[in-house]
């Protein structure tokens, strides 16, 4: 055989496409080049799995230098028969110049590109070879397919920074046997070279392989096998089909490569979590890897990532009983199903991956979906009034319309644009938004308003929660008790008060400050947020223990305003005080709810109405204890008081704090 060297494509009488067209097909997409290559290549292994197959698909990015041991072969088989100029082809300069760095994207438990090697013989459904290697822009061969017309291959040669690739497959012949295939392409741009002959015009697609026949072909069989092992290609086991596409020289968007791993790790997770989760018992439909040199880079698990696993329960949600059919009335037409969730959350801490879908402080997206259930989009919708609540839907379209959304995708598949689209189609993607509107305000519609008088209430952090009440909020109450400055009072009250205040206002909630300043202080000295109020002339209440010495009345310190925090898969409340009066003492906590348009607050639910939880007492050693009155001496140390809260309703805390007698 002869030795596998590079092949550019001239222009033919006929013409042909320049590889700048072909490079340009993607357009100007807002997502950047890893999370395409995510996409796309993803979307190419799902469409491409064995049907008669139960196992999940392998789906795998590495990244890794080759080593000195394998170098030289790359320079020396990939240099044969290159075109000499870095304008012209920059993988010469890329192979001589240092390291040489790689990442590659496999697949396993798909077919393998298989099917003829020659564009002009491939007359039948078996082409996979020569949609990924030689022709642009065909048609899907895949009923349901995520993809659409193929343009997606062309991110492996953007993320190239020589625009050059390396594919590796194993597929299933005729016969029934197995062969693996081995063959390079280029797609950088068109010249013109001089030849002995003349100018001569190249589109700038060049290929690898084996050049002894009128058109360059692939590397099969052991010569395959061969050429991958001098490369240290990864080999395929004996029953094993699939493919591996090596980009040389990766452009990691000025990342370091375990930078980028991470990234990538994170963005499999936004972009594909539908294919990462079992559902009705039945295993996950693919398993996801990254490695860098060597070393996994863990893909999140989805249900156990926030918010990710807000999206994972509205598919559920959508999937089951609680879903519900969207509807175009004219014409009439089933479009697809929708699940929606809502919940309590604390503020988001944006990552580069999620930020790549703008979704940064809160979650208020919906996540659109083909019956391939590929990720497209995560579609915005109505902002929370604050970033401690956030909702989450899937919506998934029905077969029938499958073919009318994914027309509505640009190349990145990655929006639905009806405006691309002619009547009817148009009016089902737009009517498919306005559906989605439609659900969105019906589960943020609570009505009603704040409670007369609520702007003379401390909130707190949690103020912005209560501006204008809109439907769906969730929010906290004050969490200090409070009394007016300078007071003095010393009591002999049979049953200790909280903090010298009166039994009235031991729930937490506060009373309007006397103050010129409007602020709202507790009777320790300490404001709404626990730092002194200079202003205040305050006296810490004392009863007395006989008629000569003085015995501190126990207090609570409360150390800034409640906030929510993640508890396992759940959001909670939490208030840490502190008890800085010596002495046992025992704490008990008071804990009701405001509902959007009434007066006043509930502390017995309605009839299947949910209430806020104390959850237990956590210390200083992050230790829960659970049960419902805290027994403790009093001292500087952190407590935490960790509170269930109840939906959309707005939870107050208050804490009652005793002194235990002494037998």
């Amino acid at each position: 055989m002869t030795a596998p060297r590079w092949f550019s494509q001239p222009y033919p009488p006929d013409g042909a496409s320049a590889a700048e067209g072909i490079r340009n097909q993607l357009g100007r997409p807002e997502l950047d080049l890893l999370t395409i290559l995510v996409r796309e290549s993803a979307q190419n292994s799902w469409d491409a799995r064995v049907m008669s197959s139960t196992d999940p698909v392998e789906y795998r990015i590495d990244m890794w230098t080759v080593s000195p041991a394998h170098a030289s072969t790359w320079r020396d088989l990939l240099g044969d028969g290159a075109p000499i100029g870095v304008d012209t082809f920059p993988l010469r300069d890329t192979l001589r110049n240092g390291s040489i760095r790689l990442l590659s994207v496999s697949d396993r438990g798909t077919r393998g590109l298989g099917g003829p090697t020659r564009a002009d013989n491939a007359v039948g459904p078996e082409r996979d070879f020569v949609s990924f290697i030689r022709n642009i822009g065909e048609p899907r061969d895949t009923a349901l397919g995520g993809g659409t017309y193929g343009f997606g291959k062309g991110i492996f040669y953007l993320l190239s920074k020589p625009g050059t690739i390396l594919v590796h497959s194993r597929c299933r012949t005729a016969q029934g046997g197995f062969e693996t295939r081995l063959i390079g392409c280029t797609l950088w741009k068109s010249y013109a070279a001089t030849e002995p002959t003349g100018t001569r015009r190249y589109t700038g697609r060049h290929w690898w392989g084996d050049t002894s026949g009128d058109v360059v072909e692939p590397l099969v069989g052991e010569a395959a096998e061969a050429a991958a092992q001098r490369l240290g290609l990864k080999a395929f086991g004996p029953a094993e089909t699939g493919t591996t596409t090596v980009v040389i020289d990766p452009n990691l968007d000025e990342l370091e490569p375990p930078q980028a791993a991470d990234y990538l790790a994170e963005t499999i997770a936004w972009h594909l979590w539908p294919k990462m989760i079992s559902t009705d018992q039945s295993p996950a439909a693919m398993r996801f890897s990254v490695t860098c040199d060597g070393v996994q880079h863990a893909v999140p698990d989805p249900r156990e990532t926030r918010p990710l696993n807000m999206f994972v329960a509205a598919y559920e949600e959508m999937a089951g009983s609680g879903g519900s059919d969207l509807h175009c009335l004219k014409p009439k037409r089933r479009l697809g199903r929708l699940g929606l969730v809502k919940r309590i959350m604390p503020a988001l801490e944006p990552t580069r991956a999620s930020r790549m879908l703008s979704i940064e402080d809160v979650v208020h997206h919906v996540c659109l979906m083909r019956p391939a259930e590929l990720v497209v989009t995560y579609q915005p919708g109505p902002k929370p009034p604050s970033v401690n609540q956030g909702y989450a839907g899937v919506f998934r379209a029905v077969e029938d319309m499958d073919e009318i959304y994914a027309k509505a995708e640009p190349p990145t598949h990655d929006a639905w644009n009806p405006q691309s689209l002619d009547r009817p189609e148009s009016t089902f993607v737009q009517t498919t938004f306005t559906r989605i509107a439609e659900a969105q305000a019906q589960l943020l519609s609570l009505g009603g308003g704040a409670r007369a008088g609520a702007s003379n209430v401390a909130l707190g952090a949690a103020s912005s929660l209560f501006s204008g009440l809109v439907g769906g909020a969730w929010g906290i109450g004050g969490a200090t008790a409070y009394s007016k400055p300078g007071s003095t009072a010393v009591r002999r009250s049979r049953t200790p008060d909280v903090d010298g205040i009166p039994e009235s206002s031991r729930s937490g909630r506060a009373s309007s400050s006397s103050s010129d300043t409007g602020s709202l202080v507790t009777s320790g000295g300490e404001s709404a947020t626990g730092i002194e109020n200079v202003g205040s002339s305050i006296h810490e209440a004392s009863e007395f223990d006989g008629p000569r010495t003085p015995r501190r009345r126990p207090r609570v310190q409360y150390v800034g305003d409640p906030y929510f925090d993640d508890r396992g898969d759940a959001a909670v409340l939490v208030q840490e005080f502190r008890l800085p009066v010596p002495g046992t003492q025992q704490v008990r906590i008071d804990l009701a709810v405001t509902l959007p348009g009434s007066v006043g607050r509930e502390t017995d639910p309605p009839i299947g109405a949910s209430m806020p939880e104390l959850l237990g007492w956590e210390d200083h050693a992050g230790r829960l204890h659970v049960p419902e009155i805290l027994v403790t001496e009093g001292s500087e140390s952190l407590w935490r008081a960790v509170v269930r809260p109840a939906p959309d309703t707005m939870t107050e805390i208050g804490l009652r704090v005793e002194a235990v007698k002494e037998t």
